[in-house]
């Protein structure tokens, strides 16, 4: 029944997707969708990234609706062509006090470092920003392979992973936990991470994990200014958006740095030997926690610099034929019909 109704959805139109299916199994089509559509942009990386998430569904999203009715869910594709320069962007002004940093813990979806946040100490300000914004918290994302990890994707590439770091409005609530609900409640950072040279500065960072290898595992980590893992060029992309784990509220200004940072293969290696799972559980590797692209409905996405958008493209290698068959048929539709056991499908 439920593969039958797959089969329509990849046959229809995405307007009438949602008018055949039934609302217990809408949120299947949603998530599809932009999968469904990226079908037209041809980057072998994006497909399986998007395909991963699908077929191995980690519980925070069970019950949880995977596109909301919302019109500023995230993340998104950035394109190029499609980001406007906006002359009136300031540069973002960052200013972290290392001595705010107070833990590292493994929540059972990545692990975050925590800051003390009941002053501005810790803050950022200018950029697409009317107030200054206090850091709560920074974490990762990535995937169990090298080939994807990003939440959001540029011309629809894949990066490996990649850093949020997370500030609330103080000036206009007084706690994280109502900014979060709330429209410019909070700004996030988010920077790419692209394989290169060791860094030396997250490797910090990457010694302590063994100590928090398991969910609700804690560890201190005092003195360390997040500042060391952005990219020295000040360029950015920024939309309004939202959150990428539950609630999913559209709270959230992102501003995506241009520029990735370089990690090496070992420091990624050590994100992936964390779990999701509690100790004496049934080990679950940590990977691929990022959620699925989603669409970029009305919004525009304003950049900070100018660009040439033909000579992004000419940079670009044209895909063979043999990744286009391979992409399209292989990873996509034959890969998906014969996996029997798909999780996503329930209509829990």
């Amino acid at each position: 029944m439920v593969m039958s109704h797959l089969r329509a959805i990849l046959q229809a139109s995405p307007c009438k997707t949602l008018e055949k299916v039934p609302d217990s199994e809408v949120h299947v089509c949603k998530a599809l969708q932009p999968l469904h559509l990226h079908l037209q942009i041809l980057e072998p990386s994006l497909f399986l990234k998007q395909k991963v998430l699908l077929l191995s569904m980690h519980p925070l999203w069970e019950k949880v609706d995977l596109a909301p009715a919302g019109e500023r869910q995230s993340p998104i594709n950035i394109r190029w062509k499609d980001s406007v320069y906006d002359p009136g962007l300031q540069p973002l002004t960052i200013s972290y006090d290392p001595t705010t940093c107070l833990h590292v813990w493994n929540n059972g979806y990545s692990f975050l470092v925590e800051f003390e946040d009941s002053a501005d100490k810790s803050v950022i300000e200018g950029g697409p920003l009317e107030h200054n914004y206090r850091l709560k918290q920074f974490h990762f994302h990535w995937g169990a392979i090298d080939a994807w990890g990003s939440e959001h994707t540029v011309d629809s590439k894949c990066y490996p992973a990649e850093l949020h770091l997370v500030h609330w409005n103080a000036v206009k609530f007084e706690h994280f936990e109502d900014a979060a609900l709330e429209e410019n409640g909070l700004a996030v950072i988010g920077v790419f991470l692209k394989l290169g040279k060791h860094h030396k500065e997250l490797q910090k960072l990457v010694n302590i994990l063994p100590s928090i290898k398991h969910k609700d595992t804690l560890a201190e980590f005092g003195s360390f200014d997040p500042s060391c893992l952005m990219p020295t060029c000040p360029d950015y992309w920024t939309y309004s958006g939202s959150l990428t784990t539950p609630p999913l509220s559209e709270s959230v200004t992102w501003i995506i740095k241009k520029q990735p940072v370089e990690v090496d293969h070992d420091q990624l290696e050590q994100f992936r030997t964390l779990l999701f799972t509690s100790e004496g559980e049934k080990e679950k590797r940590m990977v691929d926690n990022f959620r699925p692209l989603q669409p970029l409905m009305n919004r525009t996405v304003r950049s900070s610099f100018h660009h040439d958008y033909v000579l992004n493209i000419q940079a670009k290698p044209k895909p063979s034929t043999s990744q286009l068959r391979f992409c399209a048929r292989s990873i996509f539709l034959e890969d998906i019909f014969n996996y029997s056991d798909m999780r996503v499908w329930s209509d829990s």
